[in-house]
């Protein structure tokens, strides 16, 4: 055994690094989920809690005992008073008051307004809130051509079946988008649902009498054109028409469905019964009362436009996350089918061999700090390998006995050689400064080679074009939940992916734990780097942009420990993630670059952009999105949406699974690791982007040792499928 010192200290990470803690980015994240969580709320509370059928379609049954007779018996348009005692009115004789509910509506108000135009008539319009705040220049129309305009509550809620604190909300929102978008207030209102005067109930009639406690006006209809089952033009005009000379209220729709039969039999209508001498006016005017719609005052002028600029920016945000998803879940469709035919395809591709076989001895390099508790097992894993090795196990200033534990076992070919603490990338350097051989296998002292591990590895390099080589790196501790998540990431996530890279020669890492070089390409660019902490990552980009071509042996299987618990694991993936987006940027360049640095740039590294980067940014955003179709939309069709999801990932493991050799019973747990693991994965990328946009940098984390690696590893010949 031969032990070396170079007392020389490296320029390592861990001199060169500072490590600012980060708290505020998760006060944003936190800030943006709630902000959105509060868009999709009000959205789902404005368009989906309640209704948006026509008036007639809906009549509510009950018992009318209290409401008082001469309300039963008495004209459309009620004014209640607090002590239980109303009014009522109805037209003067030969006077219709035309009014459309539901509105106003982008395609088929405007034709209606057209109409009344184009013969003279003045309406009255009984508007929903979420409309009025959708298409506020509507309501400004509507105003300006000197038609009446009133409230239809906010959200088209059935007044008689809501708690009267509701019934205060919906009237007071629809003022506020009265307010905003078209600078009035309006005391005129008709309840949804509502019909003639004989069929108010008694929950109905507390609803008129509350809104005539806050002042409003109630209006009910005396004609029902029954224009919302869409019957056919004559029978509009049949319906619409008054059968003696009192004066009427006709109800019509200008929104909630396809009104154009409505607007055609208008045309008919109108010239008709004006040639029969009825005068058209809006309600006030036809019963005589005082104009209810006044200028909005100016509190309320701007109350108003910030809920219609709240409830627009809501709807735009909903409108944009629903492209968003399509889009991700197009995407994850298409990365899904490609994954799979390219795992196939590698599969025949690896079938035929690399060309003859490659018989010359390896070094094999072992960079070390504090890994006593698994040393002695990599190392006696290596040395049992049935193709020549040599061992440098490069202890990087370990204090707890690491390079005095591998002197004290004697192991022939292996060869110990001490640094200061200076920084993985700098114990590779050293290790390949004494390397012998051409061919280097670089392996993290937490992993244990199957003894056909380091021969499949190197098979590779018999194509001269081939400078790097990814094994397969498995989980050993895979007991417990968090270990089989690991396991199944692993096998699916990592090993589908190298094979989707090594067909589209774009493979941006080599991991640590088992992966070769050629000693000559990695000298001749300036061995491994220090800027980043994947160095791996930053390597294997480093061989791409040379020209060299990394690929994937999947039957160089190397086990390797896994955190075993959440806080080790989120160290990890978290300096994983953030070395990876150093690595990237550094590597930009390769996007403008021809050959095997442009297939790196313009396939691997918007590969990494797309899938590792900014579709797990968006997790939250489903999360979100999935809660709110569960309450708002239908949970049935949300329900199979991600159970059709699911199947699809539980298709993908159980392939590669079997491409693996592997059992199928871990996948059992898959559902609980996209509903747990995958969220933590997602909030690791958001920490990583979020310290890299605010420039901050990290310390190297070592994981903490399980000791739970041996020789031969437990399973080791079941899982290889040998």
């Amino acid at each position: 055994m031969t032990t070396a010192t170079r007392p020389r200290r490296s320029r390592g990470r861990r001199a060169a690094v500072r490590q600012t803690p980060l708290r505020t980015h998760w006060l944003l994240l936190t800030v943006l989920v709630l902000t959105l969580a509060a868009a999709l709320l009000i959205q789902g509370y404005t368009r989906h809690m309640y209704g948006n059928t026509a008036d007639g379609a809906a009549r509510a049954d009950g018992s009318s005992a209290a409401v008082p007779e001469q309300v039963r018996t008495g004209g459309p348009v009620i004014a209640a008073s607090e002590d239980g005692s109303a009014r009522t009115a109805r037209p003067a004789t030969g006077t219709i008051a035309l009014t459309f509910d539901d509105g106003p509506d982008p395609r088929w108000t405007p034709q209606v307004l057209d109409v009344l135009r184009r013969h003279g008539v003045h309406a009255t319009f009984f508007t929903v809130g979420t409309q009025v705040a959708d298409h506020p220049d509507l309501a400004r129309r509507i105003v300006a051509e000197g038609h009446q305009i009133g409230v239809h509550t906010f959200t088209h809620a059935d007044l008689s079946a809501v708690a009267p604190w509701r019934r205060t909300l919906e009237l007071r929102e629809s003022q506020l988008a009265l307010a905003g978008a078209a600078g009035v207030t309006s005391t005129l209102f008709r309840p949804p649902y509502s019909a003639g005067n004989d069929a108010l109930t008694d929950a109905g009639w507390d609803a008129v009498r509350q809104a005539g406690r806050d002042g409003y006006l109630t209006v009910l209809t005396t004609l029902d054109s029954e224009d919302w089952r869409r019957p056919g033009v004559e029978q509009i005009i049949a319906g619409a028409t008054p059968k003696g000379r009192d004066g009427q209220v006709v109800l019509m729709h200008d929104a909630g469905g396809d009104r154009g039969q409505t607007v055609a039999a208008l045309d008919v209508l109108l010239p008709r019964l004006q040639a029969a001498g009825w005068r058209f006016d809006t309600v006030s005017a036809a019963v005589g009362t005082t104009d209810p719609v006044h200028p909005a005052t100016a509190a309320e002028h701007w109350q108003g436009l910030a809920l219609v600029t709240v409830l627009g920016a809501s709807s735009w945000v909903l409108d944009l996350l629903g492209w968003l998803l399509w889009a991700a879940g197009a995407i994850g469709v298409l990365r899904a089918i490609a994954l799979l035919v390219a795992a196939r395809r590698h599969k025949r591709l690896r079938a035929r061999g690399w060309g003859p076989p490659i018989t010359e001895p390896v070094s094999v390099i072992v960079p070390a700090y504090n890994e006593s508790a698994g040393i002695e097992a990599a190392v006696r894993s290596l040395l049992a390998s049935d193709h020549p090795v040599e061992v440098i196990v490069v202890d990087d200033g370990s204090t707890d006995g690491t390079a005095d534990l591998v002197e004290s076992l004697n192991l022939p070919y292996v060869r110990v050689f001490r640094q200061p603490n200076s920084g993985k990338p700098a114990a590779l350097n050293l290790g390949l400064r004494y390397a012998r051989a051409e061919l280097v296998v670089m392996v993290d002292g937490d992993t244990v080679f199957e003894p056909d591990a380091v021969r499949m590895l190197v098979q590779p390099f018999a194509d001269r074009r081939v400078g790097a080589v990814s094994g397969n790196a498995k989980v050993v501790n895979r007991g417990g939940l968090l270990g089989r998540w690991q396991h199944i990431e692993y096998v699916v996530g990592f090993n589908l992916d190298r094979r989707l890279f090594d067909l589209a020669e774009c493979m941006p890492t080599v991991p640590g734990a088992v992966g070769a070089f050629r000693r000559s390409a990695l000298l001749r660019i300036g061995g491994v780097a220090e800027e980043t902490l994947a160095e791996d990552t930053d390597l294997t980009m480093a061989l791409c942009r040379a020209g060299w071509r990394v690929v994937y042996e999947e039957r160089a299987r190397a086990w390797t420990e896994a955190p075993a618990s959440l806080g080790a694991l989120w160290r990890q993936r978290y300096r994983w993630c953030y070395g990876t987006l150093q690595a990237m940027w550094k590597h930009r360049g390769a996007l403008r670059q021809r050959g095997q640095a442009g297939k790196l740039g313009r396939r691997g590294l918007l590969y990494l952009l797309m899938f590792q980067v900014l579709l797990p940014l968006l997790a939250p955003v489903v999360d979100v999105f999935t809660l709110y179709g569960l309450v708002f939309l239908d949970p049935v069709r949300i329900t199979g949406l991600w159970l059709a999801f699911m199947l699809v990932q539980v298709a993908m493991g159980a392939y590669a699974f079997r491409l693996d050799g592997e059992r199928l019973g871990p996948l059992w747990t898959l559902p609980l690791q996209q509903v747990v693991y995958r969220q933590l994965m997602y909030l690791v990328v958001i920490q990583s982007v979020c310290t890299a946009l605010a420039g901050s940098r990290l310390r190297w984390q070592r994981m903490q040792r399980y000791g739970s690696l041996s020789v031969p590893p437990p399973a080791a010949g079941s899982a290889a499928g040998r």
